[in-house]
């Protein structure tokens, strides 16, 4: 048997997620898609099953273009992918939402991408593109955009701001489906943020939380990434609520994405117990129905995704098949490398150590607690480590300064301190800083922060790592991004153990954090609360609006 042949014959337990039925059977794949499925009386032991999808991701935040993306997710099962190009976007406009697509394109991969709705996520802050209700549409309309991502300005929903109106009025003319954002929404809230045509929400902290959305009637989905990871919280709903549920990572960094995708919230949902049709139509059957994607669920007609896996209690991704073609064996993927341009927005300004000072104005500040596996960081307020009238760095409590500068024309960093990352010597800096990205660092004084931003400069993007301020000495490792400032043209795997390699660098410093460049990544994601930095300042993520560091 030739698999990649136009025509042939595989058997197997036939796992038939629309029916809710395990059989013997063989499946006829001719010109990649299945012909017919026949029911045999020995099949052998190996399960076959429809493709897995991942149902919100952001492929930018694996730092891999989509072509190299789809090279590591096919060794675990997945063949699709429900992809918002947010972050690019935010870079390039539709511009970077084209390169995605033409990407995406070279490889047997599956990626549904949709429109990004909020570029910029907010005002109060600088980003590389602005795409209005025009544009979103225009979006809208092109075949390869199959819905409105994620709807994050939730407090302009609920106050029915006009241009927000116009972009869900848009999704609505073209009949696509809008995905949610909308943490912490409770209650009324909750109900009149679906009503104006929401029908997802992946940002969902508590069960309660979920209940009140899924009463309103919008699906939940569950989030495992490589940050925010809420599956513990929320993998109950789906024993009550299992048409109601889907799987999604939302941001998986490169390391991870080697160790497993959708197949590990499989696994762990097995495990626990629940039911095994549930589990699998959370990343099969759901998604594909209420996307309406044009991805096969192993039925006769459909296109020939699928995979096949050794017994479900162990749930081992033996091959992966897209259009009838092996495009993963064994752990290993077929899929071939694509050469790629690195399309680019970059015009910062180099620093100096003077350009960090922050005068003492007071003896208490505003300090971000970053929380390791959370999007959203705590406010707290401690008395300010002060130096010769400057407040500075106190790597013994483990409160850091933070910049957050514009990458797009030259500008004065903005400042604040930060909690939780635990350096005791050294910086991080990076171009990765959702949403607008924006140059973001942290350190233990402003000589490492000021060489660790520069050496990203002079890259015109990446993620950076110092041990000191010694400029002269060979302790610095950079991953450079050259595509838009957040992804590589590499090969995945390379990019995969460098960015391990730079993540050791950093817990060799001091930090406890398992991801500290994606946590960081986050600290500058002003629509999550509660108190985040943009280049422009220090944002309330409560009352929405700038505050001040100092109490």
């Amino acid at each position: 048997m030739e698999v990649n042949s136009a025509s042939y014959r595989i058997s197997g337990q036939v796992t038939d997620v629309v029916s809710g039925t395990i059989f013997p059977g063989e499946l006829i794949v001719e010109n990649g898609r299945i012909a017919a499925i026949e029911r045999v009386s020995v099949a052998g032991d190996r399960y076959i099953l429809p493709g897995l999808i991942d149902a919100h991701v952001h492929i930018e935040s694996s730092m891999l273009l989509p072509s190299e993306f789809a090279r590591l997710a096919v060794v675990h099962g997945t063949t699709a992918t429900v992809s918002d190009p947010h972050e690019i976007a935010n870079v390039l406009g539709m511009e970077g939402v084209k390169f995605m697509i033409r990407n995406g394109k070279k490889v047997p991969f599956r990626f549904f991408f949709g429109a990004p709705s909020c570029v910029p996520a907010t005002g109060f802050e600088t980003s590389g593109a602005c795409l209005g209700p025009a544009e979103v549409e225009e979006m809208l309309s092109w075949p390869e955009i199959l819905y409105l991502a994620e709807m994050m300005n939730f407090p302009g929903v609920l106050h029915q701001d006009g241009e927000v109106m116009a972009k869900l009025a848009a999704a609505a003319k073209y009949g696509k489906p809008v995905d949610g954002h909308a943490p912490g929404v409770l209650g009324e809230d909750a109900r009149r943020y679906a009503a104006a045509g929401i029908s997802t929400d992946h940002e969902c902290f508590s069960r309660e939380e979920a209940l009140d959305k899924i009463r309103a009637g919008m699906k939940i989905l569950i989030r495992e990434g490589s940050a925010a990871r809420n599956f513990d919280e929320l993998i109950g709903l789906i024993k009550d609520y299992p048409e109601m549920i889907m799987f999604c990572s939302d941001d998986k960094h490169p390391d991870d994405l080697i160790n497993g995708h959708i197949n590990l919230l499989i696994k762990r949902a097995l495990k626990s117990g629940y039911e095994l049709m549930d589990v699998l139509r959370a990343c099969t059957l759901n998604p594909v129905r209420h996307y309406g994607l044009d991805a096969g669920l192993l039925q006769p007609g459909d296109k020939a995704d699928f995979i096949i896996i050794d017994h479900p209690e162990q749930f081992n991704v033996l091959a992966t098949f897209v259009d009838g073609i092996k495009v993963a064996e064994h752990g290993k993927s077929l899929i071939d490398r694509v050469k790629e341009e690195s399309p680019n927005a970059f015009n910062a300004m180099t620093l100096s150590p003077g350009m960090l000072s922050i005068e003492a104005v007071s003896g208490r500040i505003k300090v971000q607690q970053a929380l390791a596996g959370q999007l959203i960081t705590e406010k707290k307020v401690v008395a300010a480590s002060i130096s010769d009238g400057m407040v500075v760095s106190d790597p013994k409590r483990d409160i850091l300064k933070m910049i957050v500068m514009n990458r797009y024309s030259p500008a004065e960093p903005a400042m604040d301190f930060v909690s939780g990352f635990g350096l005791k010597r050294g910086a991080i800096a990076s171009t990765v800083a959702h949403d607008s990205h924006n140059i973001i660092a942290v350190g233990a004084d402003d000589a490492s922060i000021v060489r660790a931003v520069n050496m990203l400069v002079e890259a015109s993007g990446g993620i950076a790592c110092v041990e000191g301020p010694d400029t002269q000495a060979d302790d610095g490792l950079i991953l450079p991004l050259p595509v838009a400032g957040i992804m590589s043209a590499e090969d995945g795997y390379t990019v995969a153990e460098n960015y391990k390699m730079i993540n050791r660098k950093v817990r060799n410093l001091g930090s406890s954090l398992d991801a500290p460049f994606m946590t960081l990544s986050f600290m500058a994601l002003l629509v999550i609360p509660a108190l985040k930095l943009s280049d422009k300042g220090l944002f309330d993520g409560n009352t929405f609006g700038f505050t001040t560091l100092f109490e």
